[in-house]
């Protein structure tokens, strides 16, 4: 893969991490192991000077369990996990629900296996929480409406789960941090604005400012001060809207004022503020893309792009970290390290952009907006690795960075991932995910991983880069098609989730599964849209592709649109030959048409055949009994079976349909089957096979008498899909047997809309052994 490298030094004699090295590419890059020293445990801050490294064994974070929120309450209620946090010993998690008005409790002294804790109902809309020995301090907010903001801070007792003190905020809070010492909390007041007031820009009254809480003695004699932000911004001094903070060992608190574009600088224990400056812009962000066409295209240019930070974190007590997502007129799509002083030391330009694309996590419904928008920042010591880890919001992944050798690795998340918290003492580090939907197949989750592993275990493919050294984008993989000859290559193709129709080619020798060449479909010398489900090399070279229909015959809510197709394909891509279903067929269309295809014989021998899977019934077929097609090239002629498919079983009902077919010999083939459903609310991820032994397929004109095959389950996938640590992903959507014997399964990712982003490429071993 190639890589671009980027190196600085910290000039600053009071920076204690002088001759850090960034490194944009997928690359290890120093010593890490699962248990944090002495220091470490001492130091629940995780701040302070770096410590020499000792040539320890490389270790990687992997991701063991993903905890779905709604276990502390029920699988009904939508749920958002925003910000997480733990307990001293790192063995509970604190997270807040915004939705349920609930602080959430996770036990993870098994962090494998994660467990419902219970809840305290708080009052209002937590927006953040932090702890501080046996407290939990919870922002709540208690407003109205806009223009009367208010808010609270709850302090509740981790162990009794009970309120012991309340303390009026005297306005909407945004975010929570606890001094390394315990002194100290400061508190972000947005009063945020009405974005749907006039054009939802700033100025709009009352201004928010940052609360100082004195930690001395218990809870119910804390005291607040208030620190005032008016004037201080340059863009909009009346309205300075705080946004995040962090505290340092010298007790200074680090305050993104976000619209404003602004950083200031708080000392706590004098209540004044000892420095501001404008976050700054970054140019030249190139190879970057600007436009929502439904084809991901880093070409475009942006300069002073304004970084608008969200999350900040303390690196140590003289630098700090932004994640610069942006909100009014900004977003640079990166992240950025500050001295104290606001001296940009590095900022990430588009190593970002291009890391998530090379991964298949660009959401390309976003080029428009800030793209992959990074929402926070974490820093931990890791056995005397200093580790900054980046969450991208829309992407949905952590970038995690030894600060020291480069980019460490990529760790898949939830669906929106906003809370990042390290837990260095027990080599752990979560995320929290608040996106909920589960009719889109999502829900609102904490991810947890552990150091330990020799070896990275996300991505499972990657991309090269272009001539022009930017990555191969890649998304919505549908389909998985071994080279016969080859057993290092395979091809995959994307659907329609993005425009101009193409092929991939993955090398399979390389330390990755990784893409090397795009193959775009054309047809007189013109790329064409198609929906490509199903993909299969013929022998000589060359593909059959299968592109699935839109819309169903008679339905005014979901009328036809295209029919579908069958492509005989050059390799090169070009189309040389397109053949329809029967008209007789066509008119009994439903949206749910050809899902793969495979083929028998030899071309060059003339008796080639070639089979498609339809995902569902069709008009007039009989109930669970879906169509094998099969095509004869040599009389142009079609006939078919039917397969009887599983009937639903998901609590949340759905259906059930096949998504790949592939040959095995001439007689035996095996088909992915799969209900629409993901997470705990998946039951059906199977691979089947059957034979066509004796069974002699019949036209359209003597539907629906097609004769059944008889299936035999192979596997389930479930236990292979839940193997990664997340979620059960809803489509798998391509399946292959290499010349080896080991057959690969492919998900797609539905081009990171409404899903994580998550692309696994599992290879299941040699499964079809009769």
């Amino acid at each position: 893969m190639k890589t671009d490298s980027l190196v600085f030094s910290l000039r600053s004699s009071r920076s204690a991490v002088a001759g850090l090295m960034l490194t944009a590419g997928l690359a290890a890059a120093g010593a890490g192991q699962v248990a944090a020293d002495d220091d470490e445990r001492r130091d629940s801050s995780r701040r302070g000077r770096s410590t020499p490294h000792h040539h320890q064994p490389e270790r990687f974070f992997q991701r063991v369990a993903t905890f779905p929120v709604f276990l502390n309450t029920d699988v009904e209620s939508e749920t958002v996990a925003e910000i997480v946090t733990s307990t001293p010993n790192g063995k509970t998690l604190v997270y807040t629900d915004s939705q349920t008005e609930n602080i959430g409790f996770v036990d993870i002294a098994d962090p494998a296996d994660p467990i419902a804790d219970g809840i305290v109902a708080v009052g209002g809309e937590p927006t953040s929480v932090a702890v501080t020995k046996r407290y939990a301090l919870a922002a709540v907010n208690t407003s109205v409406d806009y223009v009367n903001p208010s808010g609270l801070l709850q302090v509740i007792d981790v162990r009794t789960r009970t309120i012991v003190a309340t303390l009026d905020l005297g306005g909407q809070p945004d975010a929570v941090s606890v001094s390394p010492d315990g002194k100290y909390a400061a508190i972000a007041i947005e009063n945020e604005r009405d974005e749907d007031l006039g054009d939802g820009r700033p100025p709009q009254a009352p201004p928010g400012f940052v609360v100082i809480v004195d930690l001395k003695g218990p809870p119910r004699k804390w005291t607040t001060r208030t620190v005032d932000l008016v004037g201080i911004p340059d863009q909009f001094p009346d309205d300075p809207e705080p946004e995040f903070v962090d505290i340092n060992r010298k007790n200074q608190a680090v305050v993104t004022l976000q619209e404003n574009n602004h950083i200031v600088i708080i000392d706590l224990k004098r209540g004044r503020i000892v420095d501001d400056f404008s976050a700054g812009t970054v140019d030249h962000l190139d190879q970057i893309d600007t436009l929502e066409n439904d084809l991901i295209e880093p070409n475009a240019s942006l300069s002073d792009v304004p970084r608008e930070p969200d999350g900040v974190v303390w690196i140590d007590d003289d630098v700090f970290a932004t994640a610069d997502e942006g909100d009014l007129d900004g977003g640079s799509r990166g992240f950025t390290l500050f001295l104290e002083n606001g001296v940009d030391l590095y900022n990430a330009g588009n190593t970002i952009e291009h890391m998530v694309t090379r991964l298949g996590h660009y959401p390309e419904s976003r080029s428009e907006n800030k793209g992959n928008e990074p929402e926070n920042v974490e820093f931990g010591r890791y056995s005397g690795r200093d580790l900054l880890f980046v969450g991208s919001e829309r992407s949905s992944v952590v970038l995690v960075y030894d600060l020291r050798g480069g980019l460490k690795q990529v760790l898949p998340t939830g669906v929106a991932p906003e809370g990042l918290h390290a837990i260095p003492q027990r080599g752990l580090f979560v995320a929290a995910a608040e996106d909920d939907s589960r009719g889109d197949k999502f829900r609102s989750s904490i991810s947890i991983y552990r150091l330990g592993k020799d070896a990275p275990t996300y991505p499972t493919i990657v991309s090269e880069n272009r001539n022009d050294g930017s990555p191969i984008p890649w998304g919505a993989l549908s389909a998985l098609a071994a080279d016969p000859t080859d057993a290092s290559q395979l091809f995959t193709a994307h659907d329609s989730y993005y425009t101009n129709s193409r092929l991939f080619r993955v090398d399979l020798s390389q330390t990755l599964p990784t893409i090397t060449d795009e193959i775009v479909l054309t047809l007189d010398g013109s790329p064409v849209d198609l929906d490509l489900e199903g993909l299969a090399v013929r022998e000589g070279g060359g593909f059959w592709v299968a592109s699935e229909g839109a819309g169903t015959v008679g339905d005014p809510g979901n009328p036809f649109a295209t029919p579908n197709l069958l492509l005989k394909v050059a390799a090169d891509g070009t189309i040389l030959d397109t053949i329809t279903l029967p008209l007789e067929t066509t008119s009994k269309q439903v949206r749910f048409g050809l899902e793969g295809v495979t083929t028998t014989g030899s071309a060059i021998d003339g008796d080639e055949l070639v089979y498609v899977a339809f995902q569902r019934e069709w008009a007039g077929d009989p109930d669970d009994r879906v169509r094998i097609g099969q095509y004869d090239p040599a009389t142009d002629s079609w006939a078919f079976f039917y397969y009887p498919i599983d009937l639903p079983t998901s609590p949340l009902g759905g259906w059930v349909g096949l998504s790949e077919i592939v040959s095995l010999d001439d007689e035996t083939f095996a088909v992915v089957e799969r209900d629409n459903q993901a997470g705990s609310d998946a039951r059906i991820k199977r691979i089947y096979q059957f034979s066509i032994r004796g069974l002699q397929p019949l036209p359209e004109a003597d539907a629906p008498a097609f004769p059944v095959v008889h299936k035999r389950l192979v596997r389930d996938l479930i236990p292979d899909l839940l193997a990664p640590g997340g979620a059960i992903i809803e489509k798998v959507e391509g399946l292959t047997v290499l010349p080896t014997g080991n057959a690969l399964i492919v998900t797609d990712n539905d081009g990171v809309e409404d899903s994580n982003g998550e692309t696994q490429l599992i290879n299941l071993g040699p499964i079809f052994t009769d």
